[in-house]
């Protein structure tokens, strides 16, 4: 298991860059769960370290497209100024796997 979180720690700092989604929806608009604030927002098929993560915790999706958010937390607060977020704030389908991947994202203006 400490080799997983290290191979996973590795793979996350290797990432460069991150392929935003085209266009952000209204914070307002999140139903599926918290919105979380995420490091990189990126697609599978753009990300070996998306890919790789997905891979070690067993996780199967079909669609390289579907965007995901690696190193993510939920935001507490949203509000007027500063909502605590400075990285990629997201609205995601499935946030379960302890903040280290978040599936099925969708860029949100707060």
């Amino acid at each position: 298991m400490q080799f997983k979180l290290a191979f996973v720690t590795v793979a996350l700092a290797t990432l460069a860059a991150a392929t935003p989604a085209p266009r952000n929806e209204p914070a307002s608009s999140c139903s599926t769960g918290p919105i979380q604030c995420c490091n990189t927002v990126t697609s599978i098929a753009d990300s070996s370290a998306a890919k790789t993560i997905l891979g070690l915790l067993d996780i199967v999706i079909q669609d390289l497209t579907v965007v995901v958010g690696l190193t993510c937390s939920p935001i507490t607060v949203i509000g007027v100024g500063n909502s605590g977020c400075s990285a990629q704030a997201v609205c995601c389908e499935d946030n379960s796997h302890g903040g280290l991947i978040s599936i099925g994202c969708v860029p949100v203006d707060l």
